[in-house]
Protein backbone atom coordinates (compact mmCIF):
# COMPACT_ATOMS: atom_id res chain seq x y z
CA UNK A 1 0.00 0.00 0.00
CA UNK A 2 1.35 3.40 -0.98
CA UNK A 3 1.93 5.73 1.76
CA UNK A 4 1.40 9.44 1.10
CA UNK A 5 3.25 11.81 2.67
CA UNK A 6 1.87 15.08 3.76
CA UNK A 7 3.70 16.60 0.49
CA UNK A 8 4.23 14.48 -2.65
CA UNK A 9 4.51 14.75 -5.91
CA UNK A 10 2.18 12.71 -8.13
CA UNK A 11 2.40 14.10 -11.89
CA UNK A 12 5.51 15.84 -13.70
CA UNK A 13 4.46 17.66 -16.84
CA UNK A 14 8.01 18.77 -19.11
CA UNK A 15 7.60 20.75 -22.64
CA UNK A 16 10.53 22.01 -23.82
CA UNK A 17 12.67 21.23 -20.80
CA UNK A 18 16.43 20.10 -21.48
CA UNK A 19 15.87 16.62 -23.21
CA UNK A 20 12.34 16.53 -23.24
CA UNK A 21 10.08 18.16 -25.85
CA UNK A 22 7.07 16.82 -24.19
CA UNK A 23 7.02 14.07 -21.64
CA UNK A 24 4.67 13.00 -18.29
CA UNK A 25 5.35 11.22 -15.74
CA UNK A 26 3.21 9.60 -12.68
CA UNK A 27 4.79 8.83 -9.38
CA UNK A 28 2.75 6.05 -7.35
CA UNK A 29 5.18 5.23 -4.78
CA UNK A 30 7.36 6.72 -1.54
CA UNK A 31 10.11 5.80 -3.39
CA UNK A 32 10.51 5.79 -6.94
CA UNK A 33 13.60 5.01 -8.80
CA UNK A 34 14.40 6.08 -12.14
CA UNK A 35 17.34 4.21 -14.10
CA UNK A 36 18.90 4.52 -17.83
CA UNK A 37 22.38 5.04 -19.45
CA UNK A 38 23.35 8.47 -19.15
CA UNK A 39 21.94 10.86 -21.50
CA UNK A 40 18.81 9.75 -21.21
CA UNK A 41 17.23 12.70 -19.13
CA UNK A 42 17.14 11.27 -15.68
CA UNK A 43 19.08 14.00 -14.10
CA UNK A 44 17.00 16.85 -15.71
CA UNK A 45 13.72 14.34 -14.27
CA UNK A 46 15.19 15.89 -11.26
CA UNK A 47 16.40 19.11 -11.96
CA UNK A 48 12.34 19.61 -13.01
CA UNK A 49 11.01 18.30 -9.31
CA UNK A 50 14.05 21.20 -8.26
CA UNK A 51 12.57 23.67 -10.66
CA UNK A 52 9.33 23.43 -9.04
CA UNK A 53 10.74 23.93 -5.45
CA UNK A 54 13.20 26.84 -5.97
CA UNK A 55 12.04 28.09 -9.30
CA UNK A 56 15.33 27.95 -10.71
CA UNK A 57 17.53 25.03 -11.83
CA UNK A 58 19.55 23.47 -9.14
CA UNK A 59 23.23 24.17 -11.62
CA UNK A 60 22.79 27.44 -11.34
CA UNK A 61 22.27 27.80 -15.63
CA UNK A 62 20.41 30.58 -16.84
CA UNK A 63 16.60 30.31 -17.19
CA UNK A 64 17.24 30.10 -21.27
CA UNK A 65 19.90 27.14 -20.70
CA UNK A 66 17.12 25.03 -19.31
CA UNK A 67 15.25 25.44 -22.86
CA UNK A 68 15.29 22.06 -25.47
CA UNK A 69 17.22 23.18 -28.00
CA UNK A 70 15.27 24.73 -31.56
CA UNK A 71 12.88 25.46 -28.92
CA UNK A 72 11.73 28.80 -27.19
CA UNK A 73 10.12 29.07 -24.16
CA UNK A 74 9.27 26.07 -21.79
CA UNK A 75 6.58 24.87 -19.05
CA UNK A 76 7.07 22.65 -16.11
CA UNK A 77 4.07 21.38 -14.10
CA UNK A 78 3.56 19.09 -10.90
CA UNK A 79 0.53 18.22 -9.66
CA UNK A 80 1.09 17.97 -5.46
CA UNK A 81 -0.79 16.57 -2.71
CA UNK A 82 -0.54 18.68 -0.04
CA UNK A 83 -2.54 17.72 3.44
CA UNK A 84 -4.69 15.17 0.73
CA UNK A 85 -5.76 18.45 -1.51
CA UNK A 86 -4.20 18.28 -5.06
CA UNK A 87 -2.39 21.46 -5.73
CA UNK A 88 -0.58 22.18 -8.97
CA UNK A 89 2.43 23.93 -9.12
CA UNK A 90 4.00 25.88 -12.60
CA UNK A 91 6.32 27.35 -14.53
CA UNK A 92 6.04 28.76 -17.79
CA UNK A 93 8.88 30.07 -19.42
CA UNK A 94 7.99 32.79 -22.11
CA UNK A 95 9.63 33.39 -25.81
CA UNK A 96 10.97 35.99 -24.07
CA UNK A 97 12.63 34.87 -21.30
CA UNK A 98 9.84 36.13 -19.10
CA UNK A 99 9.39 33.91 -16.36
CA UNK A 100 6.32 33.26 -14.49
CA UNK A 101 5.11 30.90 -11.47
CA UNK A 102 1.62 29.47 -10.32
CA UNK A 103 0.87 27.82 -6.96
CA UNK A 104 -2.31 26.51 -7.61
CA UNK A 105 -3.31 28.94 -10.64
CA UNK A 106 -2.19 31.76 -8.56
CA UNK A 107 0.47 33.87 -9.63
CA UNK A 108 3.36 34.93 -7.88
CA UNK A 109 4.30 38.75 -7.79
CA UNK A 110 7.63 37.74 -6.98
CA UNK A 111 9.47 33.90 -7.54
CA UNK A 112 10.70 34.79 -3.49
CA UNK A 113 7.75 34.24 -2.18
CA UNK A 114 7.84 30.38 -3.47
CA UNK A 115 10.66 29.46 -1.78
CA UNK A 116 9.88 27.36 1.27
CA UNK A 117 6.04 26.20 -0.34
CA UNK A 118 7.60 23.02 -1.28
CA UNK A 119 10.67 22.06 0.32
CA UNK A 120 13.55 20.15 -1.33
CA UNK A 121 16.89 18.97 -0.77
CA UNK A 122 18.96 17.52 -3.86
CA UNK A 123 22.00 15.22 -3.25
CA UNK A 124 23.98 15.43 -6.77
CA UNK A 125 27.67 14.68 -7.96
CA UNK A 126 27.95 18.80 -8.12
CA UNK A 127 27.81 18.37 -4.47
CA UNK A 128 31.63 17.93 -3.93
CA UNK A 129 32.18 21.61 -4.23
CA UNK A 130 30.50 22.65 -1.63
CA UNK A 131 33.96 20.70 0.46
CA UNK A 132 36.49 21.57 -2.21
CA UNK A 133 35.04 24.57 -3.86
CA UNK A 134 35.07 28.31 -2.62
CA UNK A 135 33.35 29.95 0.66
CA UNK A 136 30.41 30.85 -1.85
CA UNK A 137 29.68 26.83 -2.34
CA UNK A 138 29.49 26.89 1.58
CA UNK A 139 27.77 30.30 1.84
CA UNK A 140 24.80 28.90 -0.64
CA UNK A 141 24.40 25.59 1.72
CA UNK A 142 23.45 27.78 4.56
CA UNK A 143 21.62 30.03 2.20
CA UNK A 144 19.88 27.60 0.83
CA UNK A 145 18.53 25.67 4.34
CA UNK A 146 17.75 28.71 5.90
CA UNK A 147 15.72 30.36 3.24
CA UNK A 148 13.19 27.39 3.06
CA UNK A 149 12.62 27.40 6.97
CA UNK A 150 12.27 31.14 7.41
CA UNK A 151 11.25 33.26 5.09
CA UNK A 152 12.12 36.29 6.34
CA UNK A 153 15.21 35.35 6.18
CA UNK A 154 15.76 35.54 2.20
CA UNK A 155 14.04 38.47 2.52
CA UNK A 156 17.22 39.87 4.36
CA UNK A 157 19.50 38.24 2.03
CA UNK A 158 18.33 39.83 -0.84
CA UNK A 159 17.84 42.99 0.41
CA UNK A 160 21.14 42.92 2.33
CA UNK A 161 23.09 41.57 -1.95
CA UNK A 162 20.87 44.49 -3.25
CA UNK A 163 22.36 46.68 -0.86
CA UNK A 164 26.10 45.10 -1.14
CA UNK A 165 25.96 46.00 -5.06
CA UNK A 166 24.63 49.46 -4.77
CA UNK A 167 27.69 50.37 -2.06
CA UNK A 168 30.28 48.22 -4.40
CA UNK A 169 28.88 50.31 -7.26
CA UNK A 170 29.46 54.02 -5.07
CA UNK A 171 32.87 52.34 -4.20
CA UNK A 172 34.00 52.21 -7.87
CA UNK A 173 32.11 55.19 -8.75
CA UNK A 174 34.42 57.13 -6.20
CA UNK A 175 37.05 56.00 -7.20
CA UNK A 176 36.68 57.35 -10.72
CA UNK A 177 35.60 60.38 -9.40
CA UNK A 178 37.39 61.08 -6.08
CA UNK A 179 34.34 61.84 -4.52
CA UNK A 180 32.52 59.65 -2.08
CA UNK A 181 29.03 60.59 -0.54
CA UNK A 182 29.19 60.17 2.74
CA UNK A 183 25.81 60.17 3.46
CA UNK A 184 24.72 57.89 0.92
CA UNK A 185 27.80 55.73 2.29
CA UNK A 186 26.16 55.98 5.57
CA UNK A 187 22.80 54.77 4.46
CA UNK A 188 24.34 51.70 2.79
CA UNK A 189 26.46 50.94 5.72
CA UNK A 190 23.39 51.04 8.02
CA UNK A 191 20.94 48.99 5.91
CA UNK A 192 24.28 46.52 5.73
CA UNK A 193 24.48 46.59 9.24
CA UNK A 194 20.57 45.90 9.80
CA UNK A 195 20.18 42.93 7.57
CA UNK A 196 23.54 41.52 7.61
CA UNK A 197 23.70 41.16 11.33
CA UNK A 198 19.97 39.44 11.54
CA UNK A 199 21.33 36.80 8.62
CA UNK A 200 24.60 36.54 10.73
CA UNK A 201 22.45 35.75 14.22
CA UNK A 202 20.03 33.10 11.66
CA UNK A 203 23.65 31.21 10.68
CA UNK A 204 25.00 31.45 14.19
CA UNK A 205 21.78 29.42 15.61
CA UNK A 206 21.64 27.26 12.46
CA UNK A 207 25.13 25.57 12.97
CA UNK A 208 24.46 25.23 16.61
CA UNK A 209 21.75 22.64 15.13
CA UNK A 210 22.62 21.71 12.24
CA UNK A 211 26.29 20.35 13.21
CA UNK A 212 25.18 18.02 16.09
CA UNK A 213 23.10 16.66 13.16
CA UNK A 214 25.86 16.28 10.56
CA UNK A 215 28.12 14.55 12.62
CA UNK A 216 25.44 11.46 13.60
CA UNK A 217 24.78 11.22 10.57
CA UNK A 218 27.92 11.05 9.68
CA UNK A 219 29.13 8.29 11.72
CA UNK A 220 25.85 6.54 10.66
CA UNK A 221 27.42 6.84 7.38
CA UNK A 222 30.84 5.76 7.80
CA UNK A 223 30.77 3.44 10.77
CA UNK A 224 32.94 5.97 12.60
CA UNK A 225 33.16 9.46 13.65
CA UNK A 226 36.85 10.53 12.10
CA UNK A 227 37.17 13.44 14.14
CA UNK A 228 35.18 15.55 11.62
CA UNK A 229 34.22 19.27 12.78
CA UNK A 230 32.64 22.08 11.49
CA UNK A 231 32.76 25.92 12.25
CA UNK A 232 31.33 28.67 11.11
CA UNK A 233 33.78 31.53 10.50
CA UNK A 234 32.43 34.85 9.97
CA UNK A 235 33.94 38.38 10.46
CA UNK A 236 31.05 39.35 12.81
CA UNK A 237 32.22 37.21 15.25
CA UNK A 238 35.30 39.61 16.21
CA UNK A 239 33.50 43.09 16.22
CA UNK A 240 30.44 44.69 15.38
CA UNK A 241 29.37 45.05 11.77
CA UNK A 242 29.24 48.83 12.56
CA UNK A 243 32.97 49.03 13.26
CA UNK A 244 34.37 46.57 10.52
CA UNK A 245 32.58 48.79 7.86
CA UNK A 246 34.12 51.87 9.25
CA UNK A 247 37.66 50.24 10.20
CA UNK A 248 37.44 48.57 6.43
CA UNK A 249 36.61 52.11 4.19
CA UNK A 250 40.20 53.00 3.54
CA UNK A 251 40.80 49.31 2.09
CA UNK A 252 37.41 49.68 0.45
CA UNK A 253 37.71 52.66 -1.04
CA UNK A 254 41.66 51.20 -2.56
CA UNK A 255 39.96 48.19 -3.95
CA UNK A 256 36.55 49.55 -4.56
CA UNK A 257 34.62 47.05 -3.21
CA UNK A 258 33.21 45.97 0.26
CA UNK A 259 35.74 43.80 2.21
CA UNK A 260 33.77 42.91 5.46
CA UNK A 261 30.32 41.70 5.79
CA UNK A 262 28.55 38.07 5.78
CA UNK A 263 28.94 37.74 2.28
CA UNK A 264 32.83 36.88 3.35
CA UNK A 265 31.26 33.86 5.70
CA UNK A 266 32.51 30.75 5.19
CA UNK A 267 32.29 27.09 6.97
CA UNK A 268 35.45 25.65 7.66
CA UNK A 269 36.06 21.57 7.66
CA UNK A 270 38.65 19.91 9.18
CA UNK A 271 39.38 15.81 9.74
CA UNK A 272 41.61 15.14 12.83
CA UNK A 273 42.60 18.60 13.30
CA UNK A 274 43.76 19.06 9.18
CA UNK A 275 41.36 20.58 6.27
CA UNK A 276 39.49 18.14 5.13
CA UNK A 277 39.36 18.79 1.73
CA UNK A 278 43.22 18.12 1.15
CA UNK A 279 43.30 15.18 3.77
CA UNK A 280 40.06 13.02 3.39
CA UNK A 281 39.67 9.99 1.50
CA UNK A 282 37.25 9.75 -1.55
CA UNK A 283 34.94 7.67 1.00
CA UNK A 284 34.68 10.20 3.52
CA UNK A 285 34.10 12.72 1.23
CA UNK A 286 30.88 10.91 0.02
CA UNK A 287 30.04 10.23 4.00
CA UNK A 288 30.00 14.01 4.58
CA UNK A 289 28.27 14.78 1.88
CA UNK A 290 25.55 12.83 2.30
CA UNK A 291 25.71 13.70 5.85
CA UNK A 292 25.59 17.69 4.96
CA UNK A 293 22.32 16.75 2.90
CA UNK A 294 20.57 14.19 5.08
CA UNK A 295 20.95 16.70 7.70
CA UNK A 296 19.44 19.16 6.24
CA UNK A 297 16.61 16.85 5.74
CA UNK A 298 15.94 16.76 9.14
CA UNK A 299 16.19 20.28 10.21
CA UNK A 300 13.62 21.21 7.47
CA UNK A 301 11.24 18.52 8.35
CA UNK A 302 11.56 19.73 11.99
CA UNK A 303 10.63 23.48 11.32
CA UNK A 304 8.30 22.66 9.02
CA UNK A 305 6.85 19.63 10.67
CA UNK A 306 6.73 17.74 7.53
CA UNK A 307 9.06 15.83 5.20
CA UNK A 308 10.81 17.59 2.16
CA UNK A 309 11.03 15.61 -1.02
CA UNK A 310 14.78 14.27 -1.37
CA UNK A 311 15.96 13.70 -4.42
CA UNK A 312 19.56 11.45 -5.12
CA UNK A 313 20.93 12.00 -8.25
CA UNK A 314 23.63 9.00 -9.46
CA UNK A 315 24.51 8.61 -5.67
CA UNK A 316 26.03 4.92 -6.30
CA UNK A 317 28.56 6.05 -8.24
CA UNK A 318 31.88 5.23 -6.32
CA UNK A 319 30.44 3.80 -3.23
CA UNK A 320 31.46 1.26 -1.75
CA UNK A 321 28.83 -1.50 -0.82
CA UNK A 322 29.24 -0.44 3.00
CA UNK A 323 28.31 3.46 2.10
CA UNK A 324 25.74 1.90 -0.22
CA UNK A 325 23.93 -0.39 2.30
CA UNK A 326 24.47 2.62 5.29
CA UNK A 327 22.36 5.06 3.40
CA UNK A 328 19.66 3.25 1.57
CA UNK A 329 18.89 1.87 5.21
CA UNK A 330 18.55 5.67 6.45
CA UNK A 331 16.36 6.54 3.43
CA UNK A 332 14.51 3.46 3.68
CA UNK A 333 13.71 3.90 7.55
CA UNK A 334 14.88 6.91 8.98
CA UNK A 335 12.57 9.29 5.75
CA UNK A 336 8.62 9.18 5.79
CA UNK A 337 8.86 12.07 2.68
CA UNK A 338 8.86 11.31 -1.16
CA UNK A 339 12.29 10.37 -2.57
CA UNK A 340 13.58 10.37 -6.40
CA UNK A 341 16.81 8.13 -6.94
CA UNK A 342 18.70 8.04 -10.12
CA UNK A 343 21.28 5.53 -11.32
CA UNK A 344 22.75 4.18 -14.63
CA UNK A 345 22.36 0.09 -13.09
CA UNK A 346 18.64 -1.02 -13.40
CA UNK A 347 19.33 -4.01 -11.23
CA UNK A 348 21.15 -2.33 -8.50
CA UNK A 349 18.70 -0.23 -7.80
CA UNK A 350 16.34 -2.93 -8.00
CA UNK A 351 18.75 -4.77 -5.76
CA UNK A 352 19.30 -2.78 -3.15
CA UNK A 353 15.64 -1.10 -2.82
CA UNK A 354 14.40 -4.44 -2.78
CA UNK A 355 15.96 -5.37 0.26
CA UNK A 356 14.96 -2.79 2.38
CA UNK A 357 11.30 -1.88 1.38
CA UNK A 358 8.22 -3.76 0.84
CA UNK A 359 7.24 -1.26 -2.26
CA UNK A 360 8.74 1.30 -4.52
CA UNK A 361 8.46 2.42 -8.23
CA UNK A 362 11.10 1.84 -10.75
CA UNK A 363 11.10 4.07 -13.80
CA UNK A 364 12.78 3.36 -17.26
CA UNK A 365 14.16 6.34 -19.40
Amino acid sequence: MYFAPMVSLQQLSLVQFRNYVQKQFVFTDRIVGIVGPNGTGKTNVLDAVYYLSFTKSYFNRADAQNVHHAYQGLRVEGQYVMDGTTVPITCILRENLKKEFYFDQEPYSKLSQHIGKIPCVMIAPDDVQIITGSSEERRRLMDSLLSQMHPAYLKHLIHYNKILVQRNSLLKQAGESGILDPLLLETFNEQLVENGQLIFEYRTQLIAQYLPAILVLYQHLAGQNDQINIQYQSQLQQNSYGNLLNQSLAKDKVLQRTNIGIHKDDLIITIQGQPFKQEASQGQRKSLLFAIRLAEWQLIKENKGFAPILLMDDIFEKLDEQRMIQLLDWVSHSTDGQVFITDTHKERVADLLGKHLESYQLIEL
